[in-house]
């Protein structure tokens, strides 16, 4: 098939599941983040917990990729990664971030604006001792974001990873943990009929969430 122009233009589904009222909003984000998870987690989608992190450099230049959320509270959004990694090094530099969540099964999408810090050693030691052991040693093999000659040196690393900590617990590399985003604004947006969206926006304000309507 033949990709045209006319194609892409063409491409668009008409949002007609659900729609979202003030009425029906909890007044807390949190809590209607956790009811959306939910809604996610009965419908059985495809791992519900896949966000997209955007963050930026020293100088604004914006970057994203896609991580998993492996936490959340009143506190904030958690996920884990190498910090020595293009993003550690831009989260170090600008700590703040945007995380998106779709699920276009649900014609639904959710988008957290926060400051990011680390979790405490002990949250990042937990978390790294309940992954799967390939997880783990890979965890300690791969030097993310950087350059590498070819796959086999990746391969050669988790073999010789592998027989050293065999009957062992593996200890979790200084660079590699966890971060919480916590958030100043989330939005709710579900989709509606010819593009006229319900979009409900919080904002942190005086310590105080404040929910607003915005156009789509």
């Amino acid at each position: 098939m033949e990709l045209t122009k006319e194609m892409l233009q063409n491409l668009r589904q008409d949002y007609r599941t659900a729609q979202l009222n003030e009425s029906d909003a909890s007044k807390n984000p949190i809590k209607q983040f956790e009811k959306w998870f939910s809604d996610a987690l009965e419908a059985q989608l495809y791992e519900p917990n896949v966000m997209t992190l955007a963050t930026a450099d020293k100088n604004g230049k914006p970057n994203a990729r896609i991580v998993l959320l492996k936490g959340f509270d009143h506190n904030g959004f958690n996920f884990y990664t190498n910090y020595l990694s293009q993003k550690g090094k831009e989260l170090k530099k600008n700590p703040y971030a945007c995380l998106v969540f779709f699920w276009p099964e649900l014609e639904r999408q959710v988008r957290i604006e926060g400051k990011v810090e680390k979790l405490d050693k002990e949250n990042s030691e937990q978390y790294f001792h309940s992954r799967p052991q390939g997880s783990q040693i890979g965890a300690i093999a791969s030097p993310q974001s950087q350059v590498i000659a070819n796959r086999e040196i990746l391969e050669s690393k988790v073999e010789e990873l592998t027989a050293m900590y065999e009957d062992k617990t593996i200890p979790k590399p200084a660079h590699w943990g966890g971060y919480v985003v916590k958030p100043t604004a989330i939005e709710f947006w579900q989709g509606r009929s010819s593009r006229l969206h319900d979009r409900l926006k919080y904002e942190l304000i005086d310590g105080k969430w404040q929910l607003s309507r915005l156009a789509p």
